[in-house]
């Protein structure tokens, strides 16, 4: 009886205490940055939180002396029950979400972060209020996540500390961007230049050739790579359309695509009648150029691609006479073979 008395005394001694501490505590807020006392305060009410429980549990046992079979594990000590914690966690998980209907978002993140052991959702909640330079820092420390980290410093503004997580991310293009965001283009060509080689090492030449065009305003170079790719067998019939498409006058791309033709090996002119196809549709103005080409390369591979008779319908689409010669071809040829 007199122990459980002194219980009773103890615990409204120390929840007097906690008063005290708790007003000590938040009266730092005006003087420090979260930052720097938001570890304070959640240490201090963890192990408050864990102080009550132990109290209320030592009280419990005063009034019941069997032992509880009920939701109990033991963790190499003293039996605990289990519903006690489900109770906290439960009872933080509402305060965190009062925080947040009232735009709490700080509070919110320190009930998160250091009472429920939530760094990922005390940074979302902190993100997702507009605080994002400490959101950067829950996510950079506490989360160990760069990559949202950098998102959060460029929502900040704080394009410097952005940049140096991209660079350890090796995301240079986004480098690229924000040094052109502060007005740094000599620094963002340099990572463009970077993005480029890249793409081009790995055969991607028509995003090497959208960095030069968008990102450098260099559209000169952006054809050549197109036309490298075009040439070398690398993403051959997209840089070629892309090649076509980057020219706007009609006369000048008529001129480009007889050129382009004439010079073309044997062995690509099946591609290049593929391109044919999408040139053809594209204005009529370019189709007697277009439809010629096309008649070339199906007369110079009828022999060994009968199929490709079928494309003639493409560029005649409205001729029922070239339909009629398609099909007593195809009935020939067939003839043909069965003799």
């Amino acid at each position: 009886m007199k122990k459980q008395k002194f219980l009773e005394k103890f615990l409204i001694a120390f929840f007097v205490l906690v008063i005290f501490k708790v007003i000590a505590i938040f009266a730092q807020f005006s003087q420090t940055e979260m930052a720097n006392v938001t570890e304070t305060v959640f240490k201090f009410v963890f192990f408050a939180a864990i102080a009550v429980v132990v109290i209320v549990f030592l009280q419990n046992q005063e009034k019941d002396p069997q032992p509880q079979t009920k939701n109990i594990y033991s963790g190499g000590g003293a039996p605990i029950d289990t519903s006690l914690f489900d109770k906290l966690k439960n009872i933080y998980e509402d305060i965190a979400r009062k925080h947040i209907e009232d735009n709490e978002y700080k509070k919110a993140a320190i009930v998160y972060m250091n009472l429920l052991n939530d760094n990922y959702r005390a940074a979302a909640t902190l993100e997702e209020g507009g605080f994002y330079s400490e959101a950067a820092i829950v996510y950079l420390r506490k989360v160990q996540s760069k990559t949202d980290a950098a998102n959060c410093y460029v929502k900040a503004k704080q394009y410097d500390k952005a940049i140096t997580l991209y660079k350890e991310l090796q995301q240079k293009e986004k480098v690229g961007d924000l040094y052109k965001e502060i007005n740094d283009p000599e620094n963002a060509f340099i990572f463009y230049q970077m993005v480029v080689d890249d793409y081009i090492q790995t055969h991607q030449m028509v995003k090497a050739s959208l960095v030069y065009r968008n990102k450098m305003d260099k559209p000169n170079e952006a054809q050549e790579t197109l036309l490298k790719g075009w040439k070398e067998n690398k993403e051959s019939l997209n840089c070629l359309n892309n090649y076509f498409s980057n020219i706007p006058e009609i006369g000048k791309l008529e001129n480009e695509i007889k050129y382009l033709y004439e010079n073309t090996s044997p062995d690509k002119k099946m591609i290049y009648l593929e391109a044919m196809k999408t040139e053809f549709k594209k204005d009529q103005r370019l189709q007697k150029a277009t439809r010629n080409i096309a008649y070339d390369i199906i007369a110079e591979n009828i022999n060994g691609r009968s199929e490709i008779v079928n494309d003639l319908k493409l560029f005649n689409p409205h001729d029922e006479v070239i339909l009629k010669d398609i099909s007593r071809y195809k009935t020939g040829r067939n003839k043909m073979f069965r003799n």
